[in-house]
């Protein structure tokens, strides 16, 4: 990047900055230092990854280490939503890389994209964000669901039903829940959003044609993962929580 177009860069950043104080000003949103805050270390970060995928990018065997990393970040991330829920660490760890593993398995196993590592970790990494995303979704509605149905998950107990069985329609309904801005994300690509993957091969030069062919292998990729991922956690959620208010935890 150029003298000029860093100050270019960070005039545009500067100018969005100021709207979105001025507007959440004007409105009393109240979320002023959330964007000054969150603005200054996506930069941080951004730069940080940068300069981390250079070096992974020149050091091939480094790509599995960067990948780890993100998956340990992801699983701790979602699990931090699901506080008071045991196991939810590991639940999330297992769901975000079965979802995450077998999405990109499947694509590089067929040949829709190369092994190397400029094309394995970039879109494996958008597959543990996405798989994180429906992990921590499907479980925030699964906790909610139980807590507000909780008579419900102790008529199946007294009957006789497992914890897990006592939540496993609450499982059901939260994994389906959690798809649906994957499923809306897929079905309305190009008409009502164009998604980061197909704007950002624009712009780096690539034609329609193949910005459109890596953007419906990440949608559908996606899909995958994070249905892999909602079904996975949900399940593994549903013995803690249907029997955690009977273990007092």
């Amino acid at each position: 990047m150029s003298p000029a177009d860093a100050i270019r860069l960070g005039a545009a950043i500067a100018v969005l900055v100021a709207v979105a104080l001025a507007v959440g000003a004007a409105a009393r949103v109240g979320h002023g230092r959330d964007v000054v805050v969150v603005t200054a270390r996506a930069l941080v970060q951004l730069v940080l990854v940068g300069l981390v995928i250079r070096v992974v990018f020149t050091t091939p065997e480094l790509a599995p280490v960067y990948l780890a990393v993100m998956l340990a970040a992801a699983a701790h991330t979602s699990s931090r939503r699901l506080r008071g829920v045991p196991r939810a660490l590991p639940a999330a760890a297992a769901a975000i890389a079965a979802g995450a593993s077998m999405a990109a398995l499947a694509v590089f196993a067929t040949g829709a994209l190369h092994w190397g590592t400029r094309d394995v970790v970039p879109f494996t990494a958008q597959l543990i964000g996405g798989a994180m995303t429906a992990t921590t979704l499907a479980g925030l509605r699964m906790l909610d669901d139980v807590t507000a149905g909780w008579d419900l998950v102790e008529g199946w107990l007294a009957l006789g039903a497992t914890p897990r069985q006592a939540a496993a329609d609450f499982a059901r309904a939260s994994a389906a829940r959690a798809l649906v801005p994957a499923l809306d994300q897929t079905r309305n690509v190009g008409l009502v959003v164009l998604p980061g993957a197909f704007v950002g091969l624009l712009l780096g030069g690539a034609s329609p044609l193949e910005a459109g062919r890596v953007q419906l292998l990440v949608l559908v990729g996606l899909l995958a993962a994070e249905t892999v991922a909602v079904v996975i956690v949900t399940r593994l959620l549903a013995t803690p929580l249907g029997s955690r208010r009977q273990t007092g935890t």
